[in-house]
């Protein structure tokens, strides 16, 4: 009955939300719809296997508010992509560590403050 799921995150501000996502995360653009400015109001992008949408929304708190959705993001080398997001200027909320199940793991912030969960793959 169901075949796909993908998440579509709120942005006030599409180029920021870009910037991290197609260009920090090498997301590959596959979809843009524009507003009636002609500038993107959505965007589609493939990470890797995986599928996001962003839409922009003016209404959306530009300030990092709580919320009650993760996204986990999988690198081939967690303290590699750390430091490539840190020197961006992207808030780390906790450093590599790793995890009882193996993988090693860390917590960054997007630019609208929804916590980005970065992986390696245990072995």
């Amino acid at each position: 009955m169901f075949s796909e799921l993908f998440p579509i995150l709120s942005t006030p501000d599409m180029e920021r939300a870009l910037r991290f996502y197609r260009d920090l995360l090498d997301g590959r653009v596959t979809y843009e719809f524009p507003g009636p400015d002609g500038l993107p109001a959505y965007v589609g992008l493939e990470i890797g296997a995986s599928s996001i949408g962003i839409g922009l929304a003016a209404d959306v708190p530009s300030s990092p508010v709580a919320r009650a959705v993760s996204l986990w993001v999988y690198a081939d080398d967690c303290d590699a992509a750390v430091d490539r997001l840190r020197k961006a200027g992207v808030r780390v909320t906790a450093e590599p560590v790793d995890q009882p199940w193996g993988e090693r793991v860390a917590r960054v912030l997007d630019p609208d403050g929804n916590e980005i969960i970065i992986g390696a793959r245990a072995g």
